[in-house]
């Protein structure tokens, strides 16, 4: 048993430099997108399958902390991770694929096994639309 929650969104601008701004620059740039999440890279970088990253989550208030390691990243087309938030095990996987002339589907993933279906997604869900709109307005505005 497993529940899924998966959302996407159009971003104006080519596979690659939405890539290097969600992926490439992750660690950096997660707390921009979602100011409730603290990134640290454990080892050097960059990053790559393997990488281990200390995570902060304070969204519910009490911080919690976790990790985060990647499982896959291919350049310009996916990454994917194995999240710890506290006891709680995500599968997450962001795709990046061409849209129209320019423009990128930037698609997330998240797996949580264990969870009963019909378990209430909906505040994953939202966070993920949210942290979809304020990259999709970062990589636009070039900030």
């Amino acid at each position: 048993m497993a529940v899924r929650v998966e959302v996407s969104q159009v971003i104006d601008r080519p596979p690659a430099e939405v890539f290097r701004f969600y992926a490439v620059e992750h660690v950096q740039n997660h707390p921009r997108w979602d100011p409730d999440m603290q990134l640290e890279l454990l080892g050097e970088g960059p990053l790559r399958v393997g990488s281990m990253i200390k995570r902060v989550n304070s969204r519910s208030g009490q911080p919690v902390e976790g990790t985060m390691e990647v499982t896959e990243f291919a350049p310009n087309k996916a990454m994917s991770m194995i999240i710890l938030d506290g006891q709680l095990e995500m599968r997450g996987r962001a795709t990046f694929e061409p849209e129209g002339e320019h423009g990128t589907r930037l698609s997330f993933d998240v797996e949580i096994p264990g969870v009963e279906e019909g378990t209430d997604t909906s505040p994953l869900a939202d966070g993920m639309r949210r942290s979809l709109a304020n990259i999709k307005r970062m990589v636009e505005s070039g900030a």
